[in-house]
């Protein structure tokens, strides 16, 4: 295997592929992309739902659909692709190291680095809901990766909590599988997923969307027999009175995303405190030279075809940075939000 590339992207999602395409068509020359799952796409494979493509594509597509694009013209451009990859570490001089059962131990050096590891989901320790610790506790990427991915269905009754899209995509995707989704339920007073979904997954199938609510206590002893679910204030502290019981044996936590920067955090890169990605410039590159960032790793975006659009802009960086030999250096400045 080589071991000397112009680019190195860690991460096959919908990031990492458009990175890589965009730079071939930018002259860069030796790419490689690194994935630890199986297969390409990041979470794209196992969300067979539509909605995806609208923005980039301009057409609507489910997601193995939407990762199959990008796919095919991966293998047309004869970008080297190494999956089941573990990258373990990165370090300042743009060396990665990396494992996988085929190859071992590998020392690859980069002349550039785009970081597009994604995000991975909040869990019931992130959020710190008291009670029991029994089965049938999942994040809601979790159970559609055994719904759609393994085919097993991971409960009969169900309650979401959290209405972000992927627990109103699965709220709908259990019932379809013939679960009971009890409710759903936000603690803010307004849904925090796309409208659309709210209309298509809830409303549309007549599953209860309670907000200003949360489980505020789960029982069970082997499996989850129940939980106890409150009405919160304007602080978010549930309410003295309003606590009621729901029977279930699932619960569902779709409580936010977190982008996943282990590997940025150790080579030593800053992270914003609100992002919780690295701070970039405008092309953006990390404070260290040659080393990017694009995608969920970034931030948490809305869609899939934003992510591809900004995989894109670090793709003509790279092939920018690497074609004058350019240094992307500037005074970083922070950015206020405006009132929206």
């Amino acid at each position: 295997m080589k071991l000397e590339y112009d680019l190195v992207i860690i991460g096959g999602g919908p990031a990492g592929l458009a990175v890589a395409l965009e730079a071939k068509r930018n002259t860069v020359k030796d790419i490689l992309l690194l994935e630890r799952d199986k297969y390409l796409g990041g979470i794209l494979p196992q969300c067979i739902h539509n909605g995806f493509g609208l923005q980039y594509f301009k057409e609507e597509l489910t997601g193995p659909e939407y990762a199959e694009r990008f796919i095919a013209k991966l293998n047309d451009n004869q970008i080297d692709v190494r999956t089941e990859t573990m990258v373990i570490k990165i370090t300042s001089d743009k060396r990665i190291i990396a494992v996988n059962r085929d190859d071992g131990l590998l020392h690859i050096q980069a002349k550039t680095v785009v970081l597009a590891m994604g995000c991975r989901e909040r869990t019931r320790e992130a959020i710190a809901i008291p009670g029991n610790r029994p089965a049938g506790i999942f994040a809601a990427g979790t159970a559609q990766r055994y719904i759609n991915i393994e085919g097993y269905i991971p409960g009969r009754e169900v309650v979401v909590l959290g209405s972000g899209d992927i627990g109103m995509i699965m709220a709908r995707r259990m019932t379809l599988e013939g679960a009971r989704v009890k409710a759903v339920l936000e603690i803010m007073p307004f849904s925090t997923g796309l409208i659309r979904n709210k209309v298509q997954c809830l409303d549309d199938f007549n599953i209860p969307l309670k907000f200003n609510h949360t489980i505020t206590r789960i029982e069970g002893r082997k499996r989850v027999e129940r939980v106890t679910v409150a009405q919160v204030d304007k602080n978010l502290q549930a309410i003295p009175g309003t606590e009621e019981e729901i029977s279930c044996d699932t619960i569902l936590l779709s409580v936010g995303l977190i982008p996943e920067n282990e590997l940025t955090r150790e080579v030593g890169i800053e992270l914003d405190l609100v992002t919780r990605g690295p701070i970039v410039n405008e092309n953006r590159e990390t404070e260290i030279e040659g080393i990017f960032a694009c995608g969920n790793v970034l931030h948490v975006h809305d869609l899939a075809d934003f992510v591809s659009e900004e995989g894109e802009i670090v793709g003509r960086a790279v092939g920018e940075y690497l074609k004058r030999n350019r240094k992307f250096r500037s005074q970083p400045l922070k950015i206020v939000p405006g009132d929206n």
